[in-house]
C-alpha cells in the first residue's frame, strides 16, 4: 500500500503544466463525445418518432415521468438499480483480471434460487423460527446468494484454468444451463416449488412462497418515495470496491495480470489463483444481486419465478461496459439503465407501438456504449504510436 502510494505522489510531482493541460483537454473530449452521443440518439429517437406518427415530446416526457418525475418512481429506480450496481461491480472485478465473464445472467439466476432455497429452509414453513429468526434468516439468503453465483461462475473459472475452455464460452453456455436447473428446482416440492392440488391451473402457474414480512430487506421511505435499504448497502460496496481495486495491492496485481498476464507472472502474480479469485468475486456479486432482488421486493414481489431475471445480468454487463471498468461511475451508469428501464413502462400510454419504444431504449443505450468504444480506439492507437516512435 505504501509503495503504490509513494509511486502515486511521484507521478504526480513529475506531472508538467503541459501534462496536465493535456489531460484537461482530454476529459473535455469525453464529456462533449458523451453528449454529442446521447444528442444524437435523442435527435434520432424523436425523429423516429414523428415518423411513426407519434409525438417526441410525449414520450421523453412519459420517460422522465416514469422514471423520476411522477410520485414514487425514483424509489423504483432506486431499488431496481442495486443488482444493475452489484452485477456491475462484479464485471468489473472479472474485467481487471483480463476475464470475459459475460453470463452474470446465469448466475445471478441460481444465486436467487439458492438464496430462496435457504430462505425456505429456514424459514416459517420449515420450522427453525425459534432457532433462526427472520432478519438472521436474510442474512443467511444473502450469504447462499452470493455463494450460490459464486459457484456457479466457478464452474467456468475451473473450465478456464484447468482445462484451457475460455471463459466466453462457459459463462455464456452456463446460462442456459443455470435456466434449465432453477426450472427444474421449481417444479419440485422438495426443492423450490410450492405444494399443489395437480390442477393445470395450479402447474400453470410455477413460482415459490412468498418470502414472510421478517424475511425481507427493510424498505425506506422518502417524500412518498419508498426503495430497499439495499440500496445504502451497494454504496457502501461499492465505496470498498473502489478502495481494493484501487489503492490495495491485491488490486493492483489483479490489473496487472489483466494487462499482461506474462509480466504479472513474472512478478509473482499466480494467474490461476488471482483469476479465480476474480471470477468467483464476479460470480458472487452477480448471486448477491440475485438475492437482493428477491428480498427487496421490486423484482417478483418476493417471489421466484421463471424469468426472475429478466436480463438483469445482461443489463449490469452493459453497466460496465459503459462504466469503463471504473466502480465510481458503475452507479450513475447503473441508475441511467434503471431509468431507461421504470420509465419505459409509462410509454405505452402515449400511443407508440411497442417495437418503437424498444428501438427508443436500443438507441438510449447504444449512445452510451459508443463513447468507450471510440476512446478504446484512441488510446490503442496512441499506444501503437508511441511504440513504434520508441522501435
Amino acid at each position: 500500500m505504501t509503495i503504490i502510494n509513494d509511486l502515486e505522489v511521484e507521478e504526480s510531482r513529475s506531472v508538467s503544466p503541459s501534462d496536465r493541460q493535456t489531460l484537461a483537454s482530454g476529459a473535455g473530449f469525453t464529456v462533449l463525445l458523451y453528449f454529442g452521443c446521447f444528442f444524437g440518439a435523442v435527435t434520432l429517437s424523436a425523429a423516429l418518432v414523428q415518423t411513426t406518427g407519434g409525438s417526441a415530446t410525449e414520450v421523453f416526457g412519459a420517460l422522465l415521468d416514469g422514471s423520476v418525475r411522477a410520485r414514487g418512481r425514483w424509489g423504483q429506480t432506486l431499488g431496481i438499480s442495486v443488482p444493475l450496481i452489484l452485477v456491475g461491480l462484479g464485471t468489473v472485478f472479472s474485467g481487471r483480471a483480463g476475464l470475459i465473464n459475460i453470463g452474470q445472467e446465469g448466475q445471478l439466476y441460481f444465486g436467487a434460487a439458492v438464496a430462496c432455497y435457504a430462505a425456505l429452509r429456514l424459514g416459517d414453513s420449515a420450522g427453525w423460527t425459534e432457532v433462526f429468526p427472520g432478519p438472521l434468516v436474510l442474512i443467511f439468503c444473502l450469504v447462499a446468494g452470493a455463494l450460490g453465483g459464486a459457484f456457479w461462475a466457478g464452474i467456468a473459472g475451473a473450465l478456464r484454468y484447468w482445462r484451457r475452455v475460455p471463459e466466453v464460452l462457459t459463462t455464456l453456455l452456463l446460462v442456459t444451463v443455470a435456466a434449465q436447473v432453477v426450472g427444474y428446482g421449481l417444479r419440485k416440492d422438495w426443492l423450490l416449488a410450492v405444494p399443489r392440488d395437480g390442477s393445470k391451473e395450479a402447474w400453470r402457474n410455477i413460482s415459490t412462497a412468498q418470502l414472510p414480512p421478517d424475511q425481507r430487506m427493510p424498505r425506506i421511505e422518502v417524500f412518498g418515495n419508498s426503495f430497499p435499504i439495499s440500496v445504502v448497502i451497494v454504496l457502501a460496496i461499492t465505496a470498498v470496491v473502489t478502495v481494493v481495486l484501487t489503492r490495495s495491492i491485491w488490486g493492483f496485481r489483479l490489473r496487472m495480470l489483466g494487462l499482461n498476464s506474462r509480466t504479472a507472472h513474472r512478478a509473482g502474480v499466480a494467474e490461476s489463483r488471482y483469476g479465480m479469485a476474480a471470477i468467483f468475486i464476479s460470480g458472487g456479486f452477480a448471486g448477491l444481486g440475485g438475492a437482493m432482488m428477491l428480498t427487496g421486493g421490486d423484482f417478483g414481489n418476493y417471489h421466484l419465478t421463471p424469468g426472475f431475471s429478466v436480463n438483469i445480468g445482461f443489463d449490469g454487463l452493459l453497466v460496465a461496459l459503459v462504466a469503463r471498468q471504473m466502480p465510481i461511475v458503475v452507479v450513475p451508469t447503473a441508475l441511467v439503465f434503471a431509468g431507461l428501464r421504470t420509465g419505459s413502462g409509462f410509454l405505452a400510454a402515449t400511443g407508440v407501438e411497442r417495437e418503437i419504444t424498444k428501438i427508443v431504449q436500443a438507441l438510449l443505450v447504444l449512445a452510451l456504449l459508443i463513447p468507450p468504444a471510440i476512446l478504446f480506439v484512441r488510446d490503442r492507437r496512441r499506444a501503437m504510436t508511441a511504440t513504434k516512435s520508441r522501435t
